[in-house]
């Protein structure tokens, strides 16, 4: 078979009719050299947001196996669009849906995880047709209902699709590339080249808005190299890859700020360590992803912080309601105008004195950190939101990225 490249291009890409027939194009010129394409798209703009609006209208807390109904018809509407332009071009296109692709998912409706692909299926099909137009962000159940794979779904589907056939993944979007941070926060921010899995899954899962940490994730288990770029342009991208393969490293490679998380601090006395075990079973079944995780025990008292996403808010209450069944003495304490700042690097293995420039530089400028955790790659600081980028500016200065 010709070389299979699967690409995928954002919301902000196929935001209109016009753009979808200039993509086409470009997806013209590159089966004319003999390359078979997976391309996945998202929903056209705002499409998403205006479902979701549209359900809103009717009720705040819809029904999930129907929200997954809903949502799905955005990037079906985009599928459809771009394979009938691509054929009306000579184009041999087919769309297909999550479902129809055999993107079989398990996990919760609206936060659902890629459980297998049928490569089989799409190779069968790429002898066929030159160009898949596979609809990202969702797939289907056991029980053959439609699901949808939460934030950066369509970046998880590409990946997922590409490492069940074997195929790099190209991800176009409205940016050149990944930075050392945002640039409307640090106009200076150098855009890198080169990245490693882990670093880019650091900073993916402390805020970074780029790419998915599930996407990430899959790359790095099953060594698909991911090209990142802006959509139709001719300025050179980053390439996500193996640590090895980098040519060079940075001590700090990036800086991270994510502003939609709850900081989150709940103290139980006279509790049994039950309790530890109980709530991480129960944000477990809720869903509920958690970061920042510290704990102290004094006596039979626990106290013990983390941090979630903002929009994990109502199954967070959940969880503490429940708590408070078994643990009446449970307190929590709830900050929501909280931020956390992470400087990112590979190098800081080999580097001592980051930890302390870092600390130095906060305390310097009166910054004050409510929690700080590490890996061997990062450092984050859960900081007020109203500091939270002049704390980027500086640690980016500090460290020139």
């Amino acid at each position: 078979m010709s070389k299979v490249t699967v690409l995928k291009f954002g919301g902000t890409s196929v935001g209109t009719i016009e753009k979808i027939k200039e993509i086409s194009l470009y997806l013209k010129s590159r089966t004319q050299s003999d390359e078979k394409l997976i391309v996945v798209v998202s929903a056209m703009g705002k499409t998403t947001d205006s479902l979701l609006g549209q359900a809103a209208e009717i009720t705040s807390n819809p029904d999930v196996r129907e929200l997954d109904t809903l949502l799905a018809v955005g990037e079906q509407n985009t599928i459809s669009l771009m394979a009938i332009n691509l054929n009306h071009i000579g184009v041999a296109a087919r769309s297909l849906t999550g479902m129809q692709a055999g993107i079989k998912t398990f996990g919760k409706h609206t936060k659902s995880k890629i459980a297998d692909i049928n490569s089989d299926f799409l190779l069968e099909q790429l002898d066929e047709f030159d160009v898949l137009v596979i609809a990202g962000f969702q797939g289907f159940n056991e029980n053959q209902e439609i699901t949808t794979l939460g934030r950066g779904g369509s970046d998880t589907s590409a990946v997922a699709l590409a490492s069940a056939i074997g195929a790099p993944c190209e991800i176009y979007t409205d940016v050149t590339g990944v930075f050392g941070t945002d640039p409307r926060l640090y106009p200076d921010a150098k855009q890198l080249r080169q990245v490693s899995y882990e670093e880019m899954l650091e900073l993916s899962a402390l805020g970074a808005g780029v790419l998915e940490t599930r996407c990430v994730e899959i790359a790095k288990n099953y060594h698909v190299p991911i090209y990142i770029a802006k959509t139709l342009s001719e300025t050179k991208g980053t390439w996500i890859m193996e640590n090895t393969d980098l040519l060079e490293k940075k001590v700090v490679t990036g800086v991270a700020l994510d502003k939609n998380i709850l900081h989150v601090t709940l103290t139980c006395e006279d509790c049994s360590s039950n309790f530890v075990e109980e709530l991480f079973n129960q944000l477990d079944e809720e869903g509920v992803n958690i970061d920042m995780i510290s704990q102290v025990v004094f006596d039979r008292m626990i106290n013990i912080s983390f941090t979630c996403k903002k929009t994990d808010e109502h199954f967070l209450n959940t969880v503490i309601n429940n708590l408070s069944n078994g643990f009446p003495t449970i307190k929590k304490h709830i900050r929501d105008n909280c931020s956390k700042v992470s400087i990112v690097g590979s190098g800081m293995r080999d580097v001592s004195g980051v930890a302390a420039r870092a600390f130095r530089l906060l305390c310097k400028h009166n910054i004050t950190f409510y929690q700080v955790t590490t890996s061997e790659i990062s450092i984050s600081y859960a900081i007020d939101e109203d500091l939270s980028e002049e704390a980027v500016r500086l640690l980016c200065s500090e460290f020139n990225i």
